[in-house]
């Protein structure tokens, strides 16, 4: 781009990349296995194909941008105020609406380092700089990231389970993380992958929220409730921080599908958590294979596994390519392996089986 023709931009696009997702890649027999965007390997359930299709007749008209029934489901499953309740598209799309309400030139947002890749490209388009902390053994090191809040500091983001680690932290350490963060700051619980936690230890931030002003939870609907492709996310947090959020969304963000598909999946939880038990229990079957394999793989609470490679990670992720399996490198630091169906999770491990040793760990 020419000097005169990018003139009109903000200079900020100069050192920023675009978000990548993750790529689908084919092996020499046609097999594609997709491993790289955390996505349910479930196709939609027929009930919710049946509030799509409904929904879809009404293509012409513009959606409720208030997304009344949606928020009034979620309310209701959550056993909050309806006043509590925001939705944009995807959590990621409410987690801007948060960035465009608190931040701005010469404040500070505060998240772990590595974590969801979206974080920075955000956080640089708002105008506030962003702080990062180190993991601490794939972690969160929330003593750290208490430590690193000033009187700059207007959100902190602490991803549980951390994309991409898998790792979560625990209720006395976050409630005492929280304890010590002050009150001008806002803290959001990225709870993105929370159905698939079954360590009792780690908390729900639904029930941490409820005496604390400035916290808010972050939840979607991408991930468990198979509506990736619909883009549906959804924020609980006190009055004056869901009135923000529904200020700062795009009209009509969150589609009349989308609703539609949305508000069944609600009435669908029992069938759906059904799906992400039998992931959890491919997830486990993976870990274990992997670490009798001689593996280093973190105890994980999402719907993947996280490899640290290294050097070695571009690598590992082409041996998996040509076998026909993608999935998510983070050059220099590791690999990211989605939770599949069964045959897909056994490729993918046929081709960690068989790399080499030295890599290992």
């Amino acid at each position: 781009m020419s000097e005169r023709n990018s003139a009109y931009f903000r200079a900020v696009l100069g050192s920023i990349s675009a978000y990548k997702p993750g790529r689908s890649v084919v092996g020499p027999d046609g097999r594609s296995v997709k491993l790289s965007s955390n996505e349910s390997p479930y196709g939609p359930l027929p009930s919710v194909l049946d509030a799509v299709a409904s929904a879809a007749t009404e293509l012409n008209r513009y959606p409720d941008n208030g997304a009344v029934e949606l928020i009034a489901g979620l309310a209701r499953r959550f056993e909050v105020p309806e006043e509590h309740v925001a939705v944009g598209a995807g959590s990621v799309g409410v987690l801007q609406q948060l960035l465009e309400a608190t931040a701005e030139p010469g404040t500070e947002v505060v998240y772990a380092w590595r974590s969801f890749e979206a974080y920075p490209l955000l956080v640089d388009l708002s105008g506030a700089a962003a702080v990062t902390v180190p993991l601490r053994d794939e972690t969160h090191d929330l003593d750290a990231l208490a430590a690193a809040i000033t009187e700059r500091t207007r959100m902190v983001f602490v991803c549980n389970p951390n994309n991409p680690t898998g790792t979560a932290v625990r209720e006395a350490e976050l409630t005492a993380f929280l304890d010590r963060v002050p009150g001008h700051v806002l803290v959001i619980l990225d709870e993105a992958y929370r159905e698939y936690v079954r360590d009792p230890r780690v908390p729900d931030g639904v029930a941490l929220y409820r005496d604390r002003p400035n916290v808010a939870v972050l939840r979607t609907f991408s991930k468990a409730y198979g509506l990736a492709a619909l883009r549906v996310g959804f924020l609980i947090g006190h009055p004056h921080v869901a009135t923000a959020v529904r200020k700062t969304m795009v009209p009509f963000a969150v589609n009349h599908v989308a609703q539609a598909a949305a508000v069944a999946s609600l009435a669908a939880e029992d069938e759906l958590f059904e799906r992400v038990a039998a992931t959890v229990q491919e997830r486990d079957r993976v870990r274990g294979c992997l670490l009798t394999e001689g593996w280093d793989v973190p105890s994980t609470e999402a719907n993947f596994v996280w490899l640290r490679l290294n050097e070695d990670t571009l690598d590992f992720a082409e041996a998996c390519a040509a076998a026909g399996v993608a999935v998510r490198p983070f050059a220099g630091e590791g690999v990211r392996v989605s939770i599949g169906a069964p045959d897909d999770n056994d490729t993918f491990l046929a081709v960690a089986r068989d790399y080499p040793r030295r890599n290992r760990g």
